[in-house]
């Protein structure tokens, strides 16, 4: 099926986001959703502070989103199809797909794949290809996030990896709250 831009955008602030399986693309949501938290209570290794105290990395928006969409597919087992990376795509061309990114040099280094609805950032995926990229990615990204007054940084599933960071759980109805509330705020993403 092929689904355009104001219906993608509408089933994502209703909660729900896509993944494939195979060549079949799905909408999916749970009774429980991972957050990364953008007040103190978010955090990272102190291992990574003294990474970023060395300005190894560099950030940058969108220089290279499809390259971050592919970094982000490049997996053994991957949840995005090319059908899914044409919607990115098409989300981007309309000003909604964004790619935070990590430069070392003229290098991607890592980055965020994510869609801005008002002051909601949903996180779709992350990649590395150079080691800290995407950590170091993630501490400026919530920077960034927090200096342009979002107030959700969604990431869908929690895993050990984002827990580090700080990430936790909400309910579904708390979440529908908080994506209702922050998709309202009048935030520039870039």
């Amino acid at each position: 099926m092929v689904y355009s831009v104001p219906q993608i955008l509408q089933c994502y602030a209703q909660g729900y986001f896509l993944m494939a399986e195979g060549q079949t693309l799905n909408w999916y949501s749970s009774n429980r959703r991972a957050i990364i938290p953008l007040d103190n209570r978010f955090r990272y290794p102190k291992s990574l502070q003294r990474v970023l105290n060395q300005k190894r990395f560099t950030p940058a928006i969108n220089r290279s989103f499809e390259a971050v969409v592919d970094g982000c597919a490049d997996r053994e087992t991957t949840w995005i199809s090319p059908q899914l990376k044409e919607i990115y795509m098409r989300l981007y061309r309309a000003g909604y797909a964004y790619s935070f990114e990590t430069w070392q040099g003229d290098h991607l280094a890592g980055g965020f794949l994510g869609i801005c609805l008002g002051g909601a950032f949903i996180g779709e995926s992350m990649f590395y290809r150079i080691p800290e990229g995407s950590k170091a990615a993630m501490v400026m990204l919530v920077d960034h996030l927090r200096s342009r007054h979002f107030t959700l940084f969604d990431v869908q599933i929690l895993n050990p990896h984002l827990a580090r960071f700080g990430a936790f759980e909400i309910d579904q109805a708390v979440y529908e709250a908080t994506l209702y509330d922050a998709i309202r705020q009048p935030c520039q993403f870039d």
